[in-house]
């Protein structure tokens, strides 16, 4: 099942994809249903978006949009939690000259610095230090806390693209990175909510990519993980509640733009994409402020 959040008369509403490879969707919001038509809301419903999808095989004609028309929103709306995840791939570890970590690195993200596919990232006024980073984001079902190896998985809701754009300059103004990772719009989100089962278990085996205008400036597996997807969630819940809707992002490979020589930053007009296998295609282009 693939759900994504779209901009329609003002508001936010809930597209579903009935397959991957179509050009149209169902536009949630036209078949009358009980359900809310807001995708963190679905989430929150025990069942709802397996309630939602069978809603949508069942749709009129006339719930049928173009694709091309839509204008998206930020995946998840207003998530109670973006918690990023750094220095989860070796290489890019070693590539900013950090050995390999004992622990993986933790920030959090605001809902401010977030972007919606085909919205702008943001370059701003600060610095023009805007840098890439293609991450797998897991967007939690269910209230978890404590979680085991053994039943992690059974709390998600299923697997988006992000691209966790990093302002080098601030990021390393202090041994906190947290500035540099929320300046406003700098964060893409999206497109679509990707479940579980439509996706290897724990998201293993999928190639990740960046690609900036064109050019292929990362290129890694999500074998590469040096905390999976269920030992991260592991970690995670033994300190903090995650709720539905909240948002885990898993860190990036090599590549980045900071350890290139010469360094790589994004600039006004550029094209970022995030290309996850199975995933999707997260299209980002670049403004300044």
């Amino acid at each position: 099942m693939r759900f994504f959040s779209f901009e329609q008369n003002a508001q936010t509403s809930v597209g579903v994809l009935l397959n991957a490879q179509d050009q149209d969707f169902v536009d949630f919001s036209a078949l009358g249903s009980k359900l809310p038509n807001d995708l963190k809301a679905l989430i929150e419903i025990p069942g709802g978006l397996e309630q939602a999808y069978a809603e949508a095989k069942k749709a009129p004609v006339s719930a049928h949009k173009a694709l091309k028309d839509v204008k998206f929103k930020t995946l998840i709306e207003n998530p109670s939690k973006v918690v990023c995840m750094g220095l989860n791939y070796a290489d890019h570890a070693k590539e900013g000259g950090n050995a390999r970590p004992e622990f993986p690195s933790f920030f959090l993200r605001g809902n401010s610095s977030l972007a919606a596919h085909h919205a702008p990232l943001i370059r701003p006024r600060a610095s023009d230090k805007l840098d890439y980073e293609a991450e797998l984001a897991l967007v939690i079902s269910k209230r978890a806390r404590h979680l085991t190896p053994e039943n992690a998985l059974a709390h998600l809701a299923g697997y988006a693209c992000f691209n966790d754009g990093s302002i080098r300059d601030y990021q390393r103004k202090s041994s906190q990175w947290t500035l540099g990772k929320n300046f406003d719009q700098t964060g893409g989100f999206g497109p679509y909510l990707v479940t579980p089962e439509e996706l290897p278990a724990a998201a293993a085996g999928l190639r990740i990519q960046t690609r900036l205008n064109g050019q292929t400036m990362q290129d890694a597996n999500t074998n590469d993980f040096l905390w999976g997807v269920v030992e991260s969630l592991c970690i995670i819940t033994e300190c903090m509640t995650l709720e539905p809707g909240d948002v885990i992002i898993t860190g990036t490979p090599a590549g980045v733009g900071y350890a290139r020589t010469p360094p790589v930053w994004m600039k006004p007009g550029d094209v970022c994409e995030i290309d996850i296998e199975g995933v999707g295609v997260l299209v980002n282009t670049i403004a300044d402020e």
